[in-house]
C-alpha cells in the first residue's frame, strides 16, 4: 500500500476523506445521541436534489449540495419543536424533497448530461478518488470547521440532548443550539456526499456513532470514539478500494463501518447491576 501514496489522486482522497470522516463521526454521535438520525437520512436525499438542482442550470454542485442541506436542515429546526427536527416535520418535507430531485434529474439528463454524464452518479455514489487538490483543501477546511465548531458546542448540546428541559431551565439556549447543530449537520452532509455519495451517507453518520455508543458509556469518550472509528472506516475503505480496483471505494468505506457495527454485537457488556457491584466492590 506504499506505493499507493506516490498516486496524488490517493493523497488527494486520504486528505479530504480523513477530514470528512472526522466530521461525520463527530456529527454522527450527536445525531445518534438525540435520536435525529431520520434528519441524516432526509438530508442525505436533499443532497441528491440540491446537487442535480445546481448541475441541471449549470453550477457547480457544491453551491447545490450546501445551499440545499442548510437550507433544509434550518427548515426542519424551525418545524419541529425546540429546534430539534421532529418525524412529523421530515416526512411532511421528504416527498417534497424526493419529487424536486426527479425534477431535477429529469432537466439534467435531457438538457445538460452529455456535457458530465458521470455527474450524477458521483451524487449518488461518491467519487472520492476523483477529487482534485483543490477539492481536497475544500473539502479539509469545510470538514476542519465542523470539527471545531461541534467541539466548542460539545458540552452545551450534550446537556441540551441529555436533558432538554433542565438545559433550557438552567439558561441554556436551546432553539439557538439546535439550529446551530442542524447548520453543521448539512454542512457536513453536503461535503460527506462527495466522499460516499448521497445513497450512502447516512451509513457514515450512523454506523459509527452507533458502534461508540454500544463500546462506551461515557458520552466524550464515544464522542472521540466515534470520530476515530470513522477515521479508521475510511483509510480501511481507501485502501480497500485501490487494492481491489472493481471495488467503490464508497462501498467499501460502508463494508467497513457495516461490519465493526456489527461486530460490538458481540461483545458482551455487564449489565447495570453488574456494572455497579464491580464500581462498588
Amino acid at each position: 500500500m506504499i506505493a499507493a501514496l506516490s498516486h496524488p489522486f490517493f493523497l488527494h482522497a486520504v486528505l479530504a476523506g480523513t477530514a470528512i470522516a472526522a466530521a461525520a463521526g463527530l456529527t454522527g454521535y450527536f445525531l445518534v445521541l438525540r435520536a435525529q438520525i431520520f434528519t441524516g437520512d432526509a438530508l442525505s436525499h436533499t443532497a441528491f436534489t440540491g446537487a442535480l438542482a445546481a448541475l441541471a442550470v449549470g453550477w457547480d454542485l457544491r453551491i447545490g449540495l450546501f445551499a440545499a442541506t442548510v437550507g433544509v436542515a434550518l427548515l426542519l429546526g424551525f418545524l419541529g419543536s425546540r429546534s430539534k427536527a421532529d418525524d412529523v416535520a421530515i416526512g411532511s418535507a421528504f416527498a417534497w424533497i424526493l419529487g424536486l430531485g426527479v425534477f431535477f434529474l429529469t432537466l439534467y439528463t435531457t438538457h445538460r448530461s452529455t456535457s458530465d454524464g458521470n455527474a450524477g452518479v458521483s451524487v449518488l455514489f461518491g467519487s472520492i478518488f476523483g477529487l482534485s487538490a483543490s477539492a481536497a483543501w475544500i473539502a479539509v477546511a469545510v470538514a476542519a470547521g465542523v470539527c471545531v465548531a461541534l467541539l466548542v458546542l460539545a458540552r452545551p448540546l450534550l446537556f441540551a440532548s441529555l436533558d432538554e428541559a433542565v438545559a433550557a431551565a438552567r439558561g441554556v439556549p436551546v432553539r439557538l443550539l439546535g439550529l446551530a447543530f442542524l447548520v453543521l449537520v448539512g454542512a457536513c452532509a453536503a461535503e460527506a456526499t462527495q466522499a460516499v455519495g448521497s445513497l450512502l451517507l447516512l451509513g457514515l453518520l450512523a454506523a459509527p456513532a452507533g458502534a461508540a455508543q454500544r463500546l462506551t458509556d461515557s458520552p466524550f469518550r464515544a464522542l472521540a470514539l466515534s470520530a476515530l472509528l470513522a477515521v479508521g472506516e475510511m483509510w480501511t475503505g481507501l485502501a480497500v478500494g485501490y487494492a481491489v480496483p472493481g471495488v467503490p471505494p464508497s462501498f467499501a468505506i460502508m463494508a467497513a463501518a457495516t461490519l465493526v457495527f456489527a461486530a460490538t454485537f458481540l461483545i458482551r457488556r455487564p449489565d447495570a447491576g453488574t456494572a455497579a457491584a464491580t464500581a462498588t466492590a
